[in-house]
């Protein structure tokens, strides 16, 4: 594995009940995945990671166990890593909402009130997926470009961006059919 650069995202596994209501709410929305939290490199062995108590700085050997970096998959400069890691200090105490997790369901399922949306937009409060797409973001780069509500992104979301589908001869035997 390459060393992570100040910047990068990571994707664990949690362990316990929380993790595996993490993995389930993720497969009823159709982000299945084999990582349920994210977290941001900030360098000297320190990660930013949003948490129910709040966003916190801490040392990257007391996180969860790396499933898989985001190193080599985004060409980042110098100046988007630092505002990443600028970004993340900065939301460092950032409030945790367990209500941004029903809010993905619903749009998952387009019964989400305005309300809700306008909630989840206000980034007062993060959870860790939201967190990697916020300092992003605020760097200059758009992590997905289809259509999506920033906030509106999960860790299974993530793992999606580093794991894109290949398409298959079959796929493209059923989108020929399809097609006419």
């Amino acid at each position: 594995m390459t060393e992570p650069l100040p910047g990068d995202f990571a994707l664990t596994k949690i362990s316990g009940v929380t993790g595996k209501l993490v993995a389930v709410g993720q497969a009823l929305i159709g982000d299945a995945a084999p990582v349920q939290h994210a977290f941001v490199y900030v360098g000297d062995g320190m990660v930013v990671q949003a948490m129910p108590g709040g966003a916190e700085l801490i040392r990257l050997k007391d996180a969860s166990p790396v499933v898989q970096w985001s190193t080599g998959h985004f060409d980042l400069d110098v100046y988007q890593r630092l505002t990443i890691q600028d970004e993340a200090f900065g939301l460092v105490g950032t409030p945790y909402s367990y209500l941004d997790y029903l809010s993905l369901g619903l749009a998952h399922f387009r019964v989400r009130p305005a309300w809700v949306r306008d909630f989840v937009a206000d980034t007062g409060h993060l959870i860790c997926s939201q967190l990697v797409d916020e300092v992003y973001l605020r760097a200059g780069v758009h992590l997905f470009d289809d259509g999506r509500l920033p906030g509106d992104v999960t860790p299974g979301d993530l793992y999606k961006l580093l794991h894109p589908k290949r398409v298959t001869s079959t796929d493209r035997d059923l989108w020929r059919l399809a097609s006419g």
